[in-house]
């Protein structure tokens, strides 16, 4: 069990049709409390999405000493800008054993909602589209108000919010 914020990160990318074509997402998710804390969106495959995401996430987060950040094997994850800005933020790289789907579980759950919750309900017309609602969905609607039976029937946003104000206590 995750104990407090910024401890373990994990990451995943996904793909989403448009009307003409796909576009990827990449998504990095604190596991306690499996708040959105970095996202992108491309039309590319390329290590570029995965670093988008990252930065996002370090730029609204705090890296704490220990981290880990946890992804499945896949180039975008293991390529080296990616890695280099891993390590010099001293964060721990995890990576899923091969062929095991389970040890990446929380994130696929989560690609399983943003889909289910969002992309199936929508016909994206273009990147942009895509963009915008699936943005407003991470921000808006999954952070902020969905609901998680493991987060005692809070958002990420209020758990987040909850654990702070007790250790402030």
């Amino acid at each position: 069990m995750i104990e407090q914020p910024d401890r373990v990160w994990a990451a995943d990318i996904t793909y989403v049709r448009l009307v003409r074509g796909f576009v990827y997402v990449a998504v990095l998710l604190d596991l306690f409390s499996r708040r959105v804390i970095g996202w992108a969106l491309s039309r590319s495959l390329h290590a570029r999405l995965t670093v988008e995401a990252l930065q996002m996430a370090l730029r609204t987060r705090t890296v704490q000493p220990g981290l880990i950040h946890h992804s499945d094997r896949g180039v975008q994850y293991a390529c080296e800008e990616y890695v280099r800005i891993l390590q010099h933020q001293g964060i721990a790289i995890n990576m899923s054993r091969k062929g095991n789907p389970y040890d990446n579980a929380k994130l696929e759950s989560f690609m399983k909602t943003l889909k289910t919750e969002e992309v199936y309900l929508n016909e994206y017309e273009t990147e942009q589209a895509a963009r915008n609602n699936i943005g407003r969905f991470i921000e808006t609607i999954y952070n902020n108000k969905r609901l998680h039976s493991s987060l005692g029937y809070c958002s990420p946003d209020e758990f987040e919010d909850i654990f702070y104000s007790l250790e402030a206590a």
